[in-house]
């Protein structure tokens, strides 16, 4: 077998892709390539999920089919080896009880009134809490959301000194989510690729936020590495210009922006990649570009703007990490350069390459902190630049963290149990008023739950469970005003699935004007069976008379209780096995 070598690995793809693929089966994952794209020369890139359980997948990019299957079986194992499959949801109270939730160095520290002995250190007490105003109930893990246990945190190694340091999994899970994960051939080669994601991450915010303008690479350069050259003179072809950017500032950072624009809309969407190597880092960016993506999916980005504001607007960033679909300035394509080009590069071992960046973020005075994980049999990392590799602003800890809805989760459990019991329909709303999330925040999300996509909490929001909760307390006024807006809200994304729903809803709303006008039911009752169905009519009728409540929410064995769910707690139970099995062999 002819083994293939790429630059910044430290194995062959084949052997790579061969060892990622039986180790996935040892454990039990029955991994997919859902779909493959090659849209033009030299960009590949797939999809791939466990055929057991697809809310766990991953997505990989490269200028060859295997570059790109290698790419993603990594992510594959970034994710399992980080828990970040599962990083948004609640795992019930087996887990939360268990012997540990997250892994078995994990460690608990108590709900007091200061400042924990032991967790964290004083420079990123004085990062996550510099007025000393955090409420320590805020950083209870999501995943076992059991404060009686108290705080979990994972220990990373402070890489200025080798300290221990034990980091709270809610702050991880809220601040960084997938930022700084990787896996690797090698401890080095998954480290080299985390702390490029770091830099690559924090350069795009600022370049992004400042409206910072680049320097074009010039040609002659591009030319040296034939199959990036290719890629994008196809690109050109097919109607969209390219252009290639040195995103280093200065040749400060390890980082390249290629910009695609498309004639037909307007569209622009800016690509970036890092790595030491410069090859490495441009080849990234350009594959990046299309990843996931055909050419007829390149009609979705914005128009670049000329307010600055907007494109520094913070919800922009977050939009620009979700799926790079955010704005960027004009003023990155000025012909005048804030920076002049660099031709940086930098090669040796993946250790050097290591050392190399390690050193660039303590040249910026950050620290680094990273947490190894081999129980997989894979090495993963995972990489924490306070101030640097965050996704979402230390103050989410406060105003949006993943926890906040813990007690409604609870709340809304006993309520679904009974759901005409006026007290416990009460106690829900009050909940969601004292959480001050608006009528548009989906229920799934805010309980940190999996549902299944044709059931009626895929598409459940805060306004229609108000409508809900309305008549379970007999609030017919209130009922109406949230039985509006769910009809109005729903108007336009009309499915099969929605239709019986909404036909309900309708003819509440036809029940309630008919109400309040103060009209003789008899006289309209026969014509709305007509329209909205006898059984619509009879169970709006049923749920103004307070003899039914919730509609079609009631779940027979708990909100954890849906096939999505109980698959993803199924994955997670191999990897708890494995961890154990680890832990136990390293003992």
């Amino acid at each position: 077998m002819t083994l293939t070598y790429i630059p910044g690995k430290d194995e062959a793809l084949e052997v790579s892709i061969n060892t990622m693929q039986q180790r996935l089966a040892d454990l039990g994952f029955d991994i997919e390539q859902a779909s493959w794209l090659n849209p033009v020369p030299n960009v590949w890139s797939v999809h791939i999920r466990d055929r057991n359980c697809p809310a766990c997948f991953s997505n990989g990019k490269g200028a060859s089919r295997d570059a790109a299957l290698a790419s993603a079986l990594g992510e594959y194992f970034e994710r399992l080896a980080c828990n970040y499959f599962f990083a948004d949801f609640h795992l019930g109270q087996e887990i939360a009880n268990s012997p540990f939730v997250h892994y078995p160095n994990e460690k608990w520290f108590p709900l007091t009134d200061d400042r924990p002995q032991g967790l964290l250190d004083e420079y990123l007490w004085q990062h996550y809490d510099p007025q000393h105003d955090l409420d320590l109930s805020t950083l209870i893990d999501v995943q076992s959301g059991n404060s009686q246990r108290g705080i979990c945190a994972l220990p990373f190694e402070r890489q200025s000194d080798g300290a221990q340091i034990y980091i709270p999994m809610n702050i991880i899970g809220n601040l960084y989510v997938s930022n700084g994960m990787s896996a690797g051939n090698s401890q080095t080669e998954a480290r080299t690729q985390a702390l490029s994601e770091c830099f690559e991450r924090y350069v795009k915010n600022k370049i992004i936020s400042e409206c910072i303008s680049l320097p074009e690479i010039p040609p002659n350069v591009v030319a040296r590495f034939p199959k990036v050259q290719q890629a994008v003179a196809a690109l050109e072809a097919e109607g969209f210009p390219i252009t290639c950017f040195d995103a280093s500032l200065g040749g400060r950072y390890p980082v390249i922006c290629v910009t695609l624009f498309n004639p037909q809309n307007g569209g622009c969407f800016a690509s970036f990649g890092a790595h030491p190597r410069f090859e490495v880092a441009l080849e990234r960016t350009v594959t990046e570009l299309l990843q996931g993506r055909s050419l007829k999916d390149l009609d979705i980005f914005p128009s670049p703007s000329f307010n600055n504001d907007e494109v520094a607007d913070h919800t922009n960033l977050e939009t620009h990490f979700i799926d790079s679909s955010g704005l960027v300035s004009w003023d990155l394509f000025r012909e005048s350069p804030d920076y002049p080009f660099s031709d940086w590069n930098f090669s040796g071992t993946t250790e050097q390459e290591f050392a190399h960046l390690l050193a660039k973020f303590h040249d910026e005075n950050a620290e680094v902190y990273i947490a190894d994980y081999s129980h997989l049999q894979t090495y993963a990392c995972r990489v924490l630049v306070p101030g640097y590799s965050e996704i979402y602003p230390v103050d989410d800890l406060s105003f949006a963290n993943n926890n906040r809805a813990m007690h409604l989760r609870e709340l809304m459990q006993s309520w679904l149990q009974s759901p005409t019991d006026q007290d416990k329909a009460t106690a829900v709303l009050n909940e969601i008023d004292s959480l001050d999330v608006d009528e548009f925040q989906p229920l799934d999300q805010l309980l940190c739950i999996a549902v299944d996509a044709n059931s009626p909490w895929a598409t459940l929001r805060i306004g229609e469970l108000r409508c809900l909760l309305a008549l379970a307390i007999q609030d017919l006024t209130d009922a109406h005003d949230w039985a509006q807006w769910t009809v109005d809200f729903n108007a336009y994304g009309i499915t099969a699935e929605k239709q019986p729903r909404l036909r309900f809803y309708h003819a509440l709303l036809a029940l309630l004007q008919m109400m309040e006008e103060d009209r003789e039911p008899t006289e309209y009752l026969p014509k709305f069976r007509r329209m909205f169905t006898a059984k619509d009519i009879d169970i709006a009728l049923a749920h103004i008379n307070g003899e039914a409540a919730g509609y079609d929410l009631p779940l027979a064995n708990g909100l954890l209780s849906s096939a999505k769910h109980q698959s993803l707690l199924q994955a997670y139970m191999k990897l708890q096995k494995a961890k154990t099995a680890y832990n136990n062999w390293l003992a």
